[in-house]
């Protein structure tokens, strides 16, 4: 996958967690929690759908590493390439 189409699938994802979020306003450097009103169990619903969706496992610990739109395709490309 490349990295606009990880970005469109987590966009997506988001979306179908979070109806009444819109990604088209996301602003990629900035934190998603604080732009979408997400809480933990939000964040860890999207976490379980790129599991489920893509078969990768994110560890806890790297969670941090997916609080921006950029940083979970920076994170995600690598393990998606060959999505």
């Amino acid at each position: 996958m490349t990295r606009e189409q990880i970005s469109q699938a987590i966009k997506d994802i988001i979306d179908e967690i979070l109806p009444e979020g819109d990604c088209s306003s996301v602003n990629p450097d900035e934190k998603l929690r604080d732009q979408l009103d997400l809480d933990s169990m939000d964040f860890l619903d999207i976490v379980m759908e790129i599991r489920k969706r893509y078969g990768i496992e994110i560890p806890e610990a790297d969670y941090p590493r997916l609080a921006t739109l950029s940083s979970c395709v920076e994170y995600l490309a690598p393990k998606m390439a060959s999505k």
